[in-house]
């Protein structure tokens, strides 16, 4: 399929060979009890270091449930959607199962009233899964009419569940009922315009998110270097073009995530090895595209994979692959700059997510190639990150989502 959704399995199988704006809602319980801590594993992942008696005293008690995402048709990969516990202090995570049934969920979502899991099936003929989590039955999986799907996300309404296809360069719209299951696809929108970027022989849709204010669903492309914005009919479930930005020619948009405030985004470019502020229109759901900078990694590329933002807006993260290294950034004039402060060692390969626990005091990073999850303590006030103890193996890991 040249450099659609095979030439994409065949980069995602050689790596794991080696071993490729989540918005999770506040913490407040969950159907999935978590598993008595397994004291093997408490041993093996002992924090270096300990937060503060002010971070303690505000942090939610008890072990929290963390999904894991994998690739099940690689080599050294996992068997479904692994299942841990994760502790909202020290960051130490406790293996307790796997959901099986569910075939390469490479990305994974929560519905708003934390009842439903979701997972793309990142395959040549792609889908997405519901998961209920009271007693981890998988509730069905529908087409994406597309190959590849990396990406999935939730309207905040919880009625409508989004998808990239990364290989056919498409975006797709599928109802959710009140079960949380899904129902037939009610859209599909192929990125057929502009032209491919430079080196890339098609469309790539990369991500499927909705704006802050709700009013808008963006869609980043890497083969189209485009984002596109479009407005969500709520009640047919279908997409109207509205907008769509475009970044420098062979940049690679990877993935946009927004600042708290809602009228800035942060744009990470894999091509090449760079990051842009974006200021978003809400009225009109335009985004303008800012100058590129430095991801803190020197020359050369480093597919820069995904940006976060700490739920209080003054820092963001950047997984870095090729370098290993995780960019720090102070946020600057109530998002409108981003200020690189350091980067810091990944304590894995290839991070290929992140994810910030609903506090924002622990980050999560994925590493594909290494197969592990490493933790690190977010200080609030400088967000500066500390290794939480050693990294906790996880198959082919490429999504972490701490609830």
């Amino acid at each position: 399929m040249g450099s659609g959704g095979l030439s994409r399995r065949r980069f995602v199988g050689t790596l794991a060979g080696s071993a490729a704006g989540v918005t999770v809602p506040a913490a407040t319980g969950c159907d999935d009890a978590p598993a008595p801590a397994d004291t093997a594993a408490s041993e093996a992942t002992t924090p270096q270091t300990r937060p503060s008696a002010q971070t303690e005293s505000r942090k939610p008690s008890g072990p929290r449930p963390l999904y894991l995402g994998t690739y099940t048709s690689v080599e050294g990969g996992g068997t479904g959607i692994g299942r841990a516990t994760y502790d909202p202090v020290t960051g130490r995570i406790t293996g307790t199962g796997t959901i099986t049934g569910v075939d390469d969920p490479s990305y994974l979502a929560l519905h708003p009233d934390r009842r439903t899991l979701y997972a793309v099936n990142e395959r040549e003929d792609g889908a997405v899964t519901a998961v209920r989590l009271a007693d981890r039955e998988v509730l069905g999986s529908r087409s994406t009419g597309g190959a590849a799907p990396c990406h999935l996300s939730v309207h905040p309404s919880g009625r409508w569940l989004l998808s990239a296809n990364y290989g056919t360069g498409s975006v797709a719209v599928h109802p959710i009922d009140a079960s949380g299951a899904l129902g037939e696809r009610t859209d599909l929108v192929t990125h057929s315009s502009p032209a491919p970027g430079p080196g890339q022989e098609g469309p790539h849709a990369h991500q499927f998110i909705t704006s802050p204010d709700g009013g808008h669903v963006l869609a980043v492309d890497l083969g189209t270097d485009t984002v596109y914005t479009y407005r969500l009919d709520l009640k047919a479930g279908t997409l109207t073009e509205v907008a769509r930005a475009q970044t420098e020619p062979g940049a690679g948009p990877r993935h946009l995530t927004f600042h708290p405030g809602g009228r800035y985004a942060y744009l990470a470019n894999e091509v090449d090895n760079t990051v842009a502020v974006c200021a978003y229109d809400p009225g009109t759901g335009r985004l303008t595209i800012g100058e590129e900078q430095s991801t803190g990694t020197g020359s050369g590329t480093s597919y820069p994979a995904q940006l976060i933002v700490t739920p209080n807006g003054r820092y963001a993260y950047l997984a870095n692959r090729g370098h290993n290294s995780l960019a720090r950034y102070a946020v600057e004039a109530d998002g409108a700059r981003l200020g690189l402060l350091d980067t810091v060692p990944v304590s894995g390969d290839f991070p290929r997510q992140l994810a910030l626990s609903p506090d924002g005091t622990l980050l999560f990073a994925a590493n594909q190639r290494s197969s592990t999850v490493s933790v690190f303590l977010v200080d609030e006030e400088s967000g500066e990150l500390r290794l939480a103890g050693e990294p906790f193996a996880s198959p082919v890991a490429v999504c972490a989502l701490p609830l």
